[in-house]
C-alpha cells in the first residue's frame, strides 16, 4: 500500500487517468440495453443528416460549376433576368460583327479568311436599294485587291456600279467561310460589364431576343448607327441633300468618266452605274428649303432651275427621270471620328467616320481602315485581355489617318469652295480652283492622285490647296495690281484659312502631320 501510494504521489498524472478510466467503466456497466439502443439509433440519424448534408453541397458545387462555365462562355449585364436567351450556335465567336455592308462584309470576309471565328448581325440581307456608295475610287479597288476581294463586279476599278449588287456578292463571299456566321437580325444594345463590351443584344426576324458575345465587338453598322453614342462623341453635321435620279439610254459628254458640274447653288454629279443607267445627283445645301415631292415643288425646282444648267446630252433625258416620278432624297452627312476607346469594342465605317460624298471617297477609306485592322489583329492569337487590346488598338486611330484624313480634308474643301456663295472672295476662290485643275501636269495629277486614294498624303493636300489660293490671288494682283485687287487677293487667303483649318482642327492636326509623336503610333511599330 506504501509503494502504490508512492507510485500515486510519483506519477499525479497516471493516477488521474486511472481513476477517470475506472469511472468511465463503472458507468458503461451502469447502461441498460435500451440505452445502447437509443444511443446506436441516435448515432445513425446523425450519420444520415451528414450525408444528405454532403450530397446537397456536391449538387450546389456541381450547379456552381454548370453557372460558372456559362459566365465562361457569355458574361451578360442581367441578360438572363430578363428572360433573354443565348444564341446556341456558333457556341464562342472570336468577333461579332454588327452589320453587312461594304465594311461589315469586307471585314467579316477577311477576319474569316484569317481564321477567326466571325458571327456578322445585319438588320437586313435583302438586296440594298441606295443612291451612294456607287463610286469606288482606284485607291479603294487597290485595298479591295489586297483584302483579296477583286473579282466580285467586273465595273468596280475606279468605276461606278449598283451599290446592292456589290454588296450582296460580298455578302456571298464572306459566307461562303465556313467560320464566318451570317444571320438577320437587329441588334438593339452593346453588353457591358464593368466597363467592357462583351457582346451585343439582339432580336431575330422572329423576334426573339437573343445574346452574342465575343472578345471584340465590332460596330459598322452604317451612317444611321444608333451603337456610336457609348463609343465615340458624334458631331454630326448635314451640309446638304442628295436628289437622286437615274437617266436612261443616254451618253455623258465624256464616257467612262465622272462629270461634276460646277451648278448654282451647288454642285450636280453625273456617273454611270450599269451600261443603260446614269445617276444623277442633284445638291441642295442646307441653308435652302428643301423642295417636297409629295406636293409637287421638287419637280417644279428640278424643271425650272436645275435643267438650264444640265449638258445638252443629258437634257432630254433629265427631264423624262423628272416625269417618271422616280425621285429619291437622302441627307449628306459629315462627321469627324472622335472615338472613345473601349475595351471589347470598336467603330468601324460610316458609324465611325463620315465625309461628304462629292468625292466618292467613303469606301476607299473603309476599305482601308480595314486593311489596318486586319494587319494589327493579325499577330494575335488572343483577345481575352480587353483592357491590353485596346491599349494596343489605339493605334488604329492613328494608322488610318494618311487615308483617312486626305479624302476626309479633300472632301470637305471641294464642297465648300465649289458650292456658289455670295462672298466675292469665295466666288474667285472657286474660279481660281477650276483654272488650277485646268492647268494640267501636276496641277491636275496632284489632286487627281489625293482624291482617288492613290497618294495618301495629308501635306500634299495642305500644298495643293493653298497653291490653288496663290495662283487665284496671282490672277487678281497680275498685271496690273490695284488696292482693290490686292485687298480681294488677302480675302481669298483669308477665305482659303477658314476653309481648311476647321477641318484639319477636327481631323487632328498632330496625328495628321506628326503621327511619330504620338505613343500609340510607336508602340504598333515595335510590335
Amino acid at each position: 500500500m506504501n509503494q502504490t501510494q508512492n507510485v500515486y504521489s510519483e506519477f499525479p498524472l497516471l493516477s488521474c487517468f486511472l481513476l477517470f478510466t475506472y469511472g468511465v467503466i463503472n458507468h458503461i456497466k451502469t447502461l441498460n440495453l435500451s440505452t445502447v439502443l437509443r444511443m446506436r439509433n441516435s448515432t445513425i440519424a446523425n450519420l444520415n443528416g451528414v450525408f444528405v448534408q454532403i450530397q446537397s453541397n456536391i449538387e450546389a458545387g456541381r450547379r456552381k460549376i454548370a453557372i460558372s462555365r456559362e459566365v465562361v462562355k457569355c458574361e451578360t449585364l442581367k441578360s438572363s433576368e430578363n428572360g433573354v436567351k443565348q444564341a446556341e450556335k456558333p457556341a464562342y465567336s472570336d468577333i461579332i460583327i454588327v452589320g453587312a455592308g461594304v465594311a461589315g462584309s469586307a471585314l467579316a470576309y477577311t477576319l474569316g479568311k484569317d481564321g477567326r471565328r466571325v458571327h456578322v448581325i445585319e438588320r437586313d440581307l435583302t438586296e440594298p436599294d441606295r443612291i451612294v456608295g456607287e463610286l469606288l475610287q482606284p485607291g479603294g479597288y487597290l485595298k479591295l485587291m489586297e483584302l483579296g476581294l477583286q473579282g466580285l463586279d467586273s465595273n468596280v476599278c475606279g468605276r461606278s456600279f449598283h451599290n446592292g449588287r456589290f454588296i450582296q456578292r460580298m455578302r456571298e463571299k464572306a459566307a461562303s467561310l465556313p467560320n464566318v456566321r451570317l444571320e438577320e437580325g437587329t441588334v438593339t444594345s452593346l453588353l457591358e460589364v464593368k466597363g467592357t463590351i462583351k457582346g451585343v443584344q439582339y432580336k431575330t426576324r422572329t423576334g426573339q431576343e437573343l445574346t452574342a458575345c465575343a472578345p471584340l465587338t465590332i460596330v459598322c453598322d452604317g451612317c444611321f448607327s444608333n451603337l456610336r453614342r457609348s463609343l465615340c462623341n458624334p458631331k454630326v453635321d448635314i451640309p446638304s441633300c442628295f436628289v437622286a435620279l437615274i437617266l436612261e439610254n443616254c451618253e455623258l459628254p465624256y464616257p467612262n468618266h465622272g462629270h461634276v458640274i460646277l451648278a448654282d447653288p451647288s454642285p450636280i454629279l453625273f456617273y454611270r452605274i450599269s451600261s443603260l443607267e446614269i445617276r444623277c445627283l442633284v445638291d441642295i445645301p442646307a441653308c435652302h428649303q428643301m423642295p417636297s415631292i409629295s406636293n409637287g415643288e421638287m419637280t417644279n425646282y428640278l424643271k425650272s432651275k436645275v435643267a438650264p444648267q444640265i449638258p445638252p446630252e443629258l437634257f432630254d433625258a433629265f427631264i423624262s427621270a423628272i416625269n417618271k416620278g422616280n425621285i429619291r432624297t437622302m441627307p449628306n452627312r459629315s462627321m469627324p471620328a472622335a472615338p472613345h476607346p473601349t475595351p471589347g469594342a470598336l467603330l468601324l465605317g460610316d458609324a465611325f467616320n463620315m465625309r461628304h460624298p462629292l468625292t466618292g471617297g467613303g469606301m476607299t477609306v473603309a476599305l482601308s481602315d480595314i486593311v489596318v485592322l486586319r494587319n494589327l489583329l493579325r499577330p494575335l492569337c488572343d483577345f481575352s485581355d480587353a483592357k491590353a487590346l485596346c491599349e494596343y488598338l489605339k493605334s488604329f486611330y492613328t494608322l488610318r489617318k494618311p487615308v483617312a484624313s486626305t479624302i476626309n480634308t479633300l472632301a470637305g474643301a471641294l464642297y465648300k469652295v465649289f458650292s456658289t456663295s455670295h462672298d466675292p472672295a469665295q466666288k474667285e476662290m472657286r474660279e481660281a480652283c477650276f483654272d488650277y485643275l485646268s492647268l494640267g501636269g501636276v496641277f491636275s495629277n496632284g489632286p487627281i492622285a489625293l482624291l482617288s486614294g492613290l497618294n495618301p498624303r495629308p501635306l500634299n493636300l495642305v500644298i495643293h490647296f493653298f497653291a490653288v489660293a496663290i495662283y487665284g490671288v496671282g490672277r487678281l494682283i497680275f498685271p496690273l495690281p490695284s488696292a482693290k485687287r490686292m485687298w480681294m487677293g488677302a480675302r481669298m487667303i483669308s477665305v482659303a484659312l477658314g476653309i481648311i483649318f476647321p477641318i484639319i482642327r477636327d481631323e487632328g492636326a498632330q496625328q495628321m502631320f506628326f503621327p511619330r509623336t504620338i505613343p500609340a503610333f510607336c508602340r504598333s511599330l515595335v510590335v
